[in-house]
Formats: structure tokens, sequence, C-alpha cells
């Protein structure tokens, strides 16, 4: 199950680099998760100050 950026997220870019899998990108100002990519490992969503990041 992958993790999606809701619109809480203020694209500090806190999460991109948590990332293992490279999954995270940034796309018209804001954070988006590649569903493909992301292993569901939750490293993002630990890190997000915005608790933007959630499970799908």
């Amino acid at each position: 199950m992958a993790f999606r950026i809701t619109e809480d997220c203020v694209n500090c870019g806190a999460c991109e680099p948590d990332c293992p899998v490279g999954a995270i990108a940034e796309k018209s100002d804001a954070r988006v998760i590649d569903a493909e990519k992301c292993i569901s490992c939750g490293a993002c969503a630990s890190v997000c100050p915005s608790e933007a990041i959630v499970e799908e």
C-alpha cells in the first residue's frame, strides 16, 4: 500500500531525502509520491512536519 501527500503539504522538502527509493519529487510547487516506486516504508511520513503524508 503506497503513501500519498495530501493538500496539507507545505512543500518543505523534508520527506524527499528520507525516501530510500527516490519515490518523492517536486511537481507544480508540491511534492508527489510515485506509487509504483513507493515501498510503503513510512520514512517520509515520519519526518513530515505538517503530517501531510498518509497511507493509501
